[in-house]
């Protein structure tokens, strides 16, 4: 039988703030790819935003594991396909998280996008089409907010949405498993006003790269 999991007593946080970005100058070719980063500063369990020239890894919030003075580990990300990843090509910066601001007041998500296209086509000489996976659609997640420009979230959501600079974003689930975007923030200002129902808000994140998920 599956496991079924309930996102009742999830929270949702964005980041208030980034360190000043560190030079990756290698990235090792493994399960849990090793980053060299001359006195980086980082701790086991900081979180990260990487900018790398390895487009799967480009964009991606990550947890740094095993730190030493001048190399971390990225934790549990699988950089081992050097066609994927290719050797000496995983160079860019990494940003540290300073802190979170848990969004309060979250009465309803929805998922979009992230479907597969496809090329659907035939040569001359066959006589059945061939479907081809290409790239997946943009993706995104609607929140609807209770209203509050009070909550300390408000105003870092308004700011995301003027300076269209993208964060990172921490869903914890209630089984304490964690799952990490960095996406641009849209939000709508003006409140829903509909009897007998909560004054709220919409706050949606556009997704930059592939969400990254740690059990814990």
């Amino acid at each position: 039988m599956a496991n079924i999991f309930l996102p009742n007593g999830s929270t949702v946080s964005i980041c208030n703030g980034f360190a000043a970005p560190k030079t990756i100058s290698a990235i090792t070719n493994a399960d849990g790819g090793v980053a060299t980063s001359t006195a980086h500063g980082y701790a086991d369990g900081d979180y990260i935003v990487v900018s790398s020239g390895w487009a799967r890894l480009d964009g991606r919030v990550v947890r740094v594991d095993n730190s030493t003075t001048n190399t971390f580990e990225l934790e549990e990300i699988d950089t081992t396909s050097t066609t994927i990843y290719p050797p000496g090509g995983g160079v860019g910066t990494s940003k540290a998280v300073t802190g979170w601001t848990q969004i309060t007041g979250i009465l309803g998500s929805t998922s979009t996008g992230g479907e597969q296209n496809y090329w659907t086509g035939a040569p001359l000489e066959s006589d059945r089409e061939l479907r081809i996976p290409t790239t997946k659609s943009a993706a995104g997640i609607d929140f609807e907010v209770a209203d509050d420009p009070a909550a300390a979230w408000y105003d870092l959501a308004k700011a995301a949405n003027d300076d269209r600079e993208p964060r990172a974003v921490l869903v914890t689930l209630s089984n304490g498993a964690k799952l990490l975007y960095y996406a641009y923030i849209s939000m709508g200002v003006i409140p829903s006003l509909t009897r007998d129902q909560p004054m709220a808000v919409s706050l949606s994140l556009s997704l930059v790269s592939e969400p990254t998920r740690y059990a814990s």
